[in-house]
């Protein structure tokens, strides 16, 4: 897809590769906060994880468990990994991609999870009657 960050053939993608297979890859993350962490994204461009073949699925399984010994080696104390699929969820690239976050004990957020940013009294949609 042109202009896609994550296609490999554009040459835009930010980062080092630090694990691939057949169809999919592990990048580092390049933010500044966030460290021993990345995303593991397909070769084949598709939007969400629905869209994902079985062998696309099966192959992210077997990089996860790659990239969890390449990341062991920092003794992270747990992990996150999620996905956004969305404008309004977070995806900022249009391309699937899998987070993958290192967490250690001397976070200031530790302990936090991911539920952290959704179960905030100001998240709560006006439109829901609770």
């Amino acid at each position: 897809m042109e202009n896609c960050n994550f296609c490999l053939e554009n040459n835009t993608l930010k980062g080092e590769i630090l694990a691939k297979n057949d169809l999919c890859y592990f990048v580092e993350s390049i933010d500044p906060v966030i460290k021993h962490a990345g995303m593991i994204i397909t070769y084949r461009h598709v939007l969400t994880p629905f869209e994902l073949s079985d062998e696309e699925w099966l192959s992210m399984k077997n990089l996860l468990r790659e990239v969890k010994e390449i990341l062991d080696k920092y003794n992270p104390s747990g992990y996150n990994i999620g996905w956004n699929i969305g404008d309004d969820a977070g995806q900022n690239v249009n391309h699937v991609h899998l987070h993958v976050i290192a967490r250690f004990s001397d976070e200031p957020l530790r302990g936090k999870g991911i539920r952290y940013a959704f179960k905030q009294e100001t998240n709560k949609r006006p439109s829901i009657a609770y």
